[in-house]
């Protein structure tokens, strides 16, 4: 899901109506998502691994939080090649409310990419075209990002396939790792060293602080606490994604750590505030020791900054990361398909991964290619990109109004256990588990998908839950065209 942190603006506005379309379009988009090997309708069975380059004119949609990394691949594709993609980039706030009226009216464009936490909702909505066969055919097709092709699989078809990845990582300043007398080059592998590095560099007084994190912000724990319990072995959910297991031990020993930060003021200052809003900008002035930060930020660091990256350690050790990003699929109402498919399976391919996406710094989408020319030259993004194995992709169908959502149970949770009162943790988990389970829409209790709560297993969502939409992510910009005739897509 990208980063997951950040305001979410008119959330509920906007969900409302989002959920009411979706549900609708559902309807319309069912007979469109066929299994045949022609242009229209997707392919699922088709076996070609490259698609067709024809001169086609494609649409293309994008969120806003991902504008960077759609932008430089489509405009490497269209330099290259016969088809020409026009993409828009939509305000993320605005994305699940878009689609759902484009699903509706049988207006969707051929390629669009949602935040990978979201993508069962589509797939069982039959937003998507079933590209199974296409991407079975890819030579590379079990070196992609698996968390994400599990979230797009549904009813053991496939339906995306990865377009952007960002992690959750440890960011420390090696210069003030210096001044406090720690190895430079020995970053924390445990929770526990974690907090004895942040309490030396703490120490330094004059400004500088030992961490930073984002205390009221519901996303950015999600993303960057998660990843410790996991480490530990631990689940966050149920296998269902119905039921909250955030109240364990290990769980604990997490919200203890950084309860322990703010309570002996190891934090920066306006971590009880901060809302996402400004969380990725902290890190950047220099002045913190040892923070987690989403990947994708590392190429926007002052280059006079000496950071070191590392994976998010557990309590005792190991290491995990929330796999976020984008996942990216054919329309179900697509009439150029097999065009569609030819960017697709480029944008998987070596030229694109190593030229455009690991050259701009970003994870890329395959795991046989974490060491390339360009990660090669630094060491840190060999740490990202080999990190994608270790990650998972949390899967709930309420996700959003859970975790999300300003007013969700989990960031009570959150702000009891390090900042309130964490007796009520157990409590807090129970309205977690309540606000997962709930009944979407009055349509009844969904039945119980296969698979694990993380996307590692197999996450297949039900139809009777397509109503649980919800908008996330960070407050973007209007709505633009990337080829510049600034029009929007039809």
């Amino acid at each position: 899901m990208g980063s997951t942190a950040g305001p979410l603006g008119h959330t509920r506005r906007l969900v409302t109506g989002a959920v009411a379309l979706l549900a609708a379009a559902s309807l319309v988009t069912a007979c469109g998502s066929g299994n045949d090997d022609s242009g229209g309708g997707g392919g699922g069975g088709a076996a070609d691994a490259t698609g067709t380059d024809d001169g086609a004119r494609l649409t293309m949609w994008t969120r806003a939080a991902t504008r960077p990394q759609s932008e430089a691949l489509v405009k490497a594709y269209n330099a290259s090649h016969k088809n020409e993609i026009e993409l828009t980039v939509i305000p993320t706030d605005d994305y699940q409310a878009k689609v759902g009226a484009a699903a509706g009216s049988k207006d969707l464009p051929d390629l669009f990419a949602s935040d990978v936490v979201f993508v069962p909702n589509y797939t069982s909505s039959g937003l998507f075209a079933d590209i199974t066969g296409r991407v079975d055919a890819l030579p590379f097709a079990d070196k992609l990002a698996q968390s994400h092709i599990r979230a797009g699989t549904y009813e053991d078809k496939k339906y995306v396939v990865p377009h952007t990845l960002d992690l959750s990582v440890l960011f420390y300043n090696k210069e003030l790792y210096k001044q406090a007398k720690l190895d430079p080059e020995k970053p924390p592998t445990s929770l526990s060293e974690w907090d004895q590095q942040a309490r030396a560099v703490d120490a330094l007084g004059k400004g500088v602080n030992g961490t930073f994190f984002g205390g009221n912000c519901g996303g950015c724990g999600v993303f960057t606490w998660w990843p410790s319990i996991w480490a530990a072995g631990d689940e966050v959910l149920n296998k269902e994604g119905t039921e909250a297991e955030l109240s364990s031990d290990t769980a604990k020993k997490v919200y203890d750590t950084y309860r322990g930060w703010v309570d002996d003021d190891i934090v920066a200052p306006g971590a009880r505030d901060e809302t996402g809003t400004t969380w990725t900008g902290v890190f950047p002035k220099g002045q913190v020791g040892v923070m987690p930060m989403p990947s994708a930020t590392l190429g926007l660091m002052p280059k006079d900054l000496d950071l070191g990256v590392a994976p998010i350690p557990g309590p005792d050790g190991g290491r995990s990361t929330f796999v976020g990003g984008d996942a990216i699929g054919i329309s179900a109402t697509s009439k150029s398909a097999d065009q569609a498919w030819n960017f697709l399976a480029w944008s998987l391919g070596d030229k694109a991964q190593v030229d455009v996406v690991a050259a701009n710094k970003d994870v890329v989408a395959r795991t046989d290619l974490a060491s390339n020319k360009y990660s090669d030259a630094d060491p840190r993004l060999v740490t990202i990109n080999e990190l994608v194995t270790d990650g998972h992709t949390p899967y709930a169908l309420k996700f959003g109004q859970t975790f999300n959502d300003p007013n969700g149970p989990w960031l009570t949770l959150m702000r009891n256990a390090v900042f309130g009162d964490e007796a009520k943790i157990d409590k807090d988990n129970e309205a977690v588990s309540a606000s997962l389970a709930a009944d979407p829409e009055g349509q009844g209790r969904s039945p119980a998908p296969r698979g694990r709560g993380e996307l590692r297993d197999k996450p297949p969502p039900t139809r009777s839950s397509r109503s649980s939409l919800r908008a996330t992510g960070l407050i973007p910009p209007t709505a633009t065209t990337s080829h510049g005739r600034g029009e929007p897509c039809r």
